[in-house]
This record gives structure tokens, sequence and C-alpha cells, in this order.
């Protein structure tokens, strides 16, 4: 049997970033699997969507639910259902009149429900990404690996279960307001929150930016950055991300009578 249709709804947009180029690699992924049908859309508002969705995905950046938003998406995971939440989903950015981004604590049920709240990173560069928990499925297997990418430095909100996570003991990029991070703590990568009776699996990698992604900050950025994009090891993660928000698998392990 071939099985049921899943119906996934991913959200991608917002702004400082690729979305043409991050929808279509993420659109490709989905498009492996013959039961996934996919709807798109650029923000949270469509209620109906995301209510009759099997799964969500998102890939945003400083895209804000408004409260009634929040609420859905509250309800969508704590009744069954998966979240595959993807780099700035956390993300809410506030320039200060001296120019710099701070990150607000203004839309609590969103980052309590992700598990976390992005503050700033560090200049973009290379750094080493960890398995903390090697005995998951999604990262079984799974060696320590580098990428070039942008470091997540989060206000983290638990208990969540990190599977992956790197180190970082220093200072944010100038343009951002909280610029010290001098506890050599984990930080995590990528980990699973349980809310109600489903989960968000929150994936801080996959950067991406065009020419003119910074626009109206500079018409044309001075380079094409791919970041994690441009590593196998990211796609593998994906793909059992995506995998794991359909359930694919437990399906594939009843059918063999084994338990999920």
């Amino acid at each position: 049997m071939a099985g049921r249709r899943i119906n996934v709804y991913f959200v991608v947009g917002g702004r400082y970033h690729d979305f043409d180029f991050a929808r279509l690699e993420l659109l490709k992924l989905l498009g492996e699997h013959e039961r996934i049908r996919v709807g798109v859309g650029e923000s949270y508002g469509d209620l109906a969507a995301i209510g009759s969705a099997d799964v969500l995905v998102t890939y945003t950046c400083d895209v804000r639910p408004d409260d009634e938003q929040q609420r859905a998406l509250a309800d969508f995971v704590a009744s069954g259902r998966r979240w595959l939440a993807l780099h700035g989903t956390n993300s809410i950015l506030q320039w200060t009149p001296e120019g710099k981004v701070e990150a607000p604590d203004s839309m609590p049920v969103l980052t309590r429900l992700l598990g976390s709240r992005f503050i700033a990173h560090p200049p973009l560069g290379e750094f080493e990404v960890r398995v903390s928990d090697p005995s998951h499925p999604l990262v079984r297997g799974i060696g320590p690996f580098k990428v070039t990418d942008e470091l997540y430095l989060c206000e983290l909100y638990g208990p969540s279960r990190v599977l992956l996570e790197t180190h970082y003991n220093g200072r944010a990029a100038r343009e951002f307001v909280q610029r010290d991070w001098l506890s050599d703590e984990p930080r995590p990568v990528l980990y699973l929150r349980e809310h109600g009776a489903g989960a968000v699996l929150y994936f801080t990698l996959g950067h991406c930016r065009g020419r003119y992604d910074m626009q109206p900050l500079m018409d044309e950025y001075p380079r094409v950055e791919r970041c994690s994009w441009e590593s196998p090891v990211y796609y593998e993660l994906l793909r059992r991300g995506i995998r794991w928000a359909a359930r694919l698998e437990e399906e594939g392990t009843a059918r063999r009578g084994g338990n999920s």
C-alpha cells in the first residue's frame, strides 16, 4: 500500500536571507516523498491551512505570529503533530536608535514553544558540530563535522533533548546589542522539544544570503553565502528531520513489526 497522504505546510520568508534558494532546496527534499503534498506561505496567517496540516516546516527570519497565531501553533503541536523549525524561526529582530540589533522577548508563547530565542551570532565562520546524543536515530552514525555558518547564541527554555551541539566563548558580531558570550557552555545546534502530545525539532544551521537580500539596508550584498547548504551532512540531517516530522520512519518500522 502506498499509504495515506501527508499534508505539510511550509512557511518560508522574512528578512536578510535568500528565501528563494532555501524554498527551492527544501521543496526538493520534501518532494522526494511521494506521499508528501506541500502548501507554502510566507507567514503564519493562514490558520486554516496550518490547522489542517499534518506537519509544519518553517524557514524564516523575523516572521512574527500574532497572539492568535501563536496560540494556534501551540495547539498544533500539543495535538500530537510535529514541527521542523529551521534556522531563524526563533528570531525577533529590532533595530535600536544606535543602529544595533536586539532580540526582544516579545513573543514568549512562540519562543517557549520552540525552546529558544535567537539573541546573536559571531561573525560568519567555521566551527565544529558534535553529536551530543549518539543513540538517537536522528543523529545515529553522524560523526563530528565542520561547517561555515551562523553559530546561534540563544536564550534557552528547557527541557529539551539536545542532539547536536557546538561550543563558543567570545563576542558576537558587532551589530548585536548583546556581544559578550564568555561562558563556554554547549550551544545547541539540533534539539527536540516536546509539547503536549507533539514535538518540535529545531535546527539552527542553514544560513543563506544572496546579493539583494540585505535591502533596504544596502543595495547589493558583496557576496553570495550558502554556508551549511554546501555540506552533504546538512542535507542528510534535513532528510532525517523531514522523515521524523512526517513519521515516515515510524510507519516503516511498524510495518516491519518493530517498535517505533
